[in-house]
């Protein structure tokens, strides 16, 4: 199953460049944490916008932040660079927002696309086309939608030939314009100094107070330049204000993706059960049983099977292996074709060889474990000290007793046997048997003792 992110797209003829708002506040989703950094299938939604800017083939991303938003700051600078910020502050509308960017991209000359933060789910193609239609002759595209529920959406207002004649607010627009259901995202494209050009032309003129990109079109218009509309499906435009929003998206996702792992030959028991994250790749014949969550960066390969209540984040499952049911893999799992993990297994930053086996109620964390070794239930890796982690080291074919603890660093010979029970605190050389515990003592007749001692005391307390 491939990304839902298509293929990044050949060089354009033109440079292309987007800018980000990302500015928002976000009160609705009542959360100290920036609106753009809440996550939709486990990634930001900023990144999902900044990953679509990539895929379209934008040579310069501009985020426009607010200088409270240190979270956002630092997580943008990290994976953009600081010169990829800049600043909206104080906030005073769509158009400001985007004027705010005009000397980051400095020297910049071809199409700019003004994308959004907060909406996670926009497809390659809608800007691909929205970039078309400026190679078609329009000075300004706009990705609109067909709404089932126009209500307050803007409308965008077409010809009959197809050119975008105006973007009318619902509360302004006529008995006529009200019934038109193409209605405005705000995501715009345009030659970035006609762009500009005409930004220094909106004005606040308005009940906010606030500067509109959605003026662009008018004043454009009115210079005798051509504006597009470009159509997109309503749910790939949701924009997410609140926790109710980011749910929605989700679901949008999850279940576009359900149908395509299963068209790429993915077989899901029950679908509606199963949660992918953005990056989620599962080869065909893979068999994914009820209630597993993919959390980032899992790819499994063919013919491996995870069963029910799995969580999986971070790991790498080959060919023909068994995970679960009631397993967890941690970041920095590998497992090598035919490895078995069974329930209640957590396996963290460890290699797993072929054949391996680790059937039931086990803790293998900070390990390399040959093929076909086998670790008996109740095994724990020993890999922290309360400062250090430490690594353990089971070579081929050794098999662990049940109920053992392996103390890193360690390293288990191959072929050897540790005996249940054990406490392994030294090195074991290859084929030896290692037992780390006490030897068995029995004292004669001790039970009977005790309980007669016990059923004395017993009887004493009631009495008293």
């Amino acid at each position: 199953m491939e990304s839902e992110r298509a293929e990044p797209v050949e060089k354009p003829a033109r440079q292309r460049a987007a800018v980000i708002l990302a500015a928002g506040k976000g009160t609705r989703m009542k959360s100290d944490l920036p609106k753009v950094m809440h996550k939709v299938a486990g990634r930001p939604m900023v990144d999902w916008s900044i990953e679509l800017a990539r895929d379209v083939g934008c040579d310069r991303i501009v985020v426009i932040g607010h200088p409270s938003q240190q979270v956002l700051i630092d997580h943008v600078g990290a994976s953009l660079g600081s010169d990829s910020l800049a600043y909206q502050d104080p906030p005073m509308g769509t158009g400001h927002a985007v004027r705010c960017a005009e000397d980051a991209l400095s020297g910049f000359e071809g199409d700019l696309v003004v994308l959004y933060g907060d909406s996670p789910l926009v497809p390659d193609s809608a800007i691909e086309s929205l970039f078309d239609s400026l190679s078609d002759g329009a000075a300004i595209g706009v990705l609109g939608f067909d709404a089932a529920e126009p209500g307050l959406y803007g409308r965008l207002i077409t010809s009959g030939h197809g050119d975008l004649e105006a973007i009318v607010e619902a509360r302004e627009a006529t008995p006529e314009q009200l019934d038109v259901t193409l209605c405005n995202s705000g995501v715009m494209a345009g030659d970035a100094a006609t762009m500009f050009s005409l930004l220094q032309k909106v004005t606040n003129d308005n009940a906010k107070g606030e500067y509109y990109l959605t003026d662009l079109v008018a004043l454009a218009r009115a210079e005798d330049m051509t504006c597009k509309a470009v159509r997109c499906a309503e749910d790939d435009l949701i924009g997410c204000d609140s926790k109710a929003d980011l749910a929605e998206a989700e679901a949008i996702f999850q279940s576009r993706r359900r149908v395509q792992a299963m068209a790429d030959g993915v077989s899901l028991i029950a679908p509606e059960a199963v949660w992918f994250s953005y990056d989620t790749m599962l080869e065909a014949d893979v068999t994914i049983e009820p209630n597993v969550v993919f959390g980032p960066g899992v790819s499994v390969q063919t013919g491996a099977v995870v069963r029910a209540f799995s969580h999986l984040e971070g790991a790498r499952v080959g060919p023909g292996c068994s995970v679960g049911p009631y397993a967890r893999l941690r970041p920095g799992t590998v497992m090598e074709k035919n490895a078995f993990v069974g329930n209640f297994v957590e396996v963290k930053n460890t290699q797993m060889g072929e054949g391996a086996k680790a059937s039931h109620l086990s803790y293998l964390g900070d390990g390399q474990i040959g093929a076909d070794v086998n670790i008996g239930a109740g095994t724990i890796f020993c890999n922290y000290d309360g400062f250090l982690k430490y690594q353990v080291r089971i070579e081929d074919g050794a098999f662990i007793g049940s109920n053992s603890a392996l103390v890193a660093p360690v390293r288990i010979g191959r072929g050897s046997v540790i005996g249940s029970g054990s406490v392994i605190t030294d090195d074991v050389a290859a084929d030896a048997l290692a037992l780390g515990r006490a030897r068995q003592t029995e004292i004669k007749d001790w039970a009977i003792e005790f309980r007669s001692r016990k059923a004395s005391e017993k009887a004493d307390k009631q009495k008293g």
